[in-house]
């Protein structure tokens, strides 16, 4: 309910502003056209709601039905208003010089010239503002599903550790997160995927968070490509928030059926020198299943530089202050759709790519999937090599 809420009463605002500027403004009153533009606005918003509500309660092969269409149109809602809205100035001083027009003036003697409406200029002005807005946001959205439907982009990431032995040095991580397997992405993502992570032959796979929306039951059989990942020293994972929305306890014990380890704040020396650990997310705490450093970390090597596997970046505070070198995290997908870039630091302490707080080095992924919209907008999709390197 809360969630709907949250979503809903900006979707209804929207589309009331779209009903605005696209209907109202655009057509004659108590016109056929104008009552077939509030009955697909009205239509639009039902499609909207249905992909929040119905794709959460039907398998996937039946939501799909809905999640396309519904969450394709949430995209061009958004990017919509958002050009609706820039071209809100221009608009006004447009309409304000297209209001009044000189009217004839009198055959005889020298008379005051007349003004009167001219609302066939208004009209004119409304539907070429909606007309370029529609063109400028099917364009973004466009171009943004190409991004989020291919191929992940491959990226290198060289880290340097302190700690890290010599013989170590070139150790390579593959770095996966936000893979969302649900009714847009099935078995073939999945697929794509592992064969990216095994033609980069990696010494170790970490799944860092949010692998599903929705149950082993509706995605066992999206999942099952994992089983054939194959790196030198094996693959792990940690909890993301919309595990525990999945049912986190039959996830965790699918993959480990499928040779990805699951880490439950717990760690273990990989490579005789590296120290691996793994906390659940912040999320598994209203599951009693939080995130705990203490038992995480028990047992740990300190001569050993310490990588974290954290679904959430905003868990680097309480890493760093642990002496972490190396923070491996997800959740932002580097903010999906711009403008959402801009928010994300608001809640989290990186949105995509390497940074370092205090003397711990966080490297976010931007996902390799999408939640909500098949769109991506200036954060295409990812999986990362992660390369470890010696100090000087």
């Amino acid at each position: 309910m809360i969630f709907l809420l949250l979503l809903g009463v900006p979707a209804a605002l929207g589309h009331l502003y779209l009903w605005r500027r696209l209907v109202v403004d655009t057509t004659l009153p108590r016109t056929l056209g104008r009552r077939i533009g509030g009955m697909a606005v009205v239509g639009a918003f039902a499609m909207l709601m249905s992909a929040l509500v119905v794709t959460r309660r039907v398998p996937p092969e039946y939501g799909k039905f809905f999640a396309w269409p519904g969450f394709v149109w949430l995209a061009v809602l958004f990017y919509l208003a958002i050009a609706l809205g820039i071209a809100e100035i221009p608009r006004r001083i447009l309409l304000k010089r297209a209001t009044l027009v000189p009217a004839a003036a009198g055959s005889v003697g020298i008379e005051p010239v007349e003004v009167v409406p001219d609302p066939s200029r208004r009209l004119f002005i409304s539907r070429s503002v909606a007309i370029g807005s529609g063109i400028a946001a099917g364009s973004v959205v466009g171009y943004g599903m190409t991004q989020a439907l291919g191929a992940p982009q491959l990226l290198t990431v060289p880290v340097t550790l302190d700690k890290l032995q010599t013989s170590l040095s070139g150790f390579r991580i593959a770095v996966v997160s936000d893979i969302h397997l649900g009714p847009l992405l099935g078995r073939s993502h999945t697929e794509r995927i592992v064969r990216m992570i095994n033609e980069q032959e990696a010494d170790l796979v970490a799944i860092v968070g949010d692998l599903v929306d929705g149950t082993v039951a509706e995605l066992g059989e999206a999942a099952a490509p994992l089983r054939d990942l194959v790196s030198k020293q094996g693959s792990f994972f940690v909890t993301g928030n919309h595990e525990y929305f999945s049912g986190h306890e039959p996830w965790l014990r699918e993959l480990d059926k499928l040779g990805v380890n699951p880490l439950r704040n717990e760690g273990l020396t990989v490579a005789g020198g590296i120290e691996l650990v793994g906390v659940n997310d912040v999320t598994g705490r209203a599951y009693d299943d939080g995130p705990d450093f203490d038992r995480a970390f028990t047992g740990r090597d300190r001569n050993n530089p310490v990588v974290l596997l954290s679904h959430q970046p905003v868990q680097v505070g309480e890493a760093s202050s642990r002496g972490v070198d190396l923070q491996l995290s997800g959740h932002t997908h580097g903010g999906q759709m711009v403008p959402f870039n801009f928010v994300v630091p608001l809640q989290q302490p990186g949105v995509a790519g390497l940074s370092k707080v205090d003397d711990t080095w966080l490297y976010v992924s931007r996902g390799a999937g999408f939640w909500g919209p098949p769109v991506r907008v200036g954060a295409p999709p990812d999986i990362t090599m992660i390369e470890l390197r010696t100090a000087g």
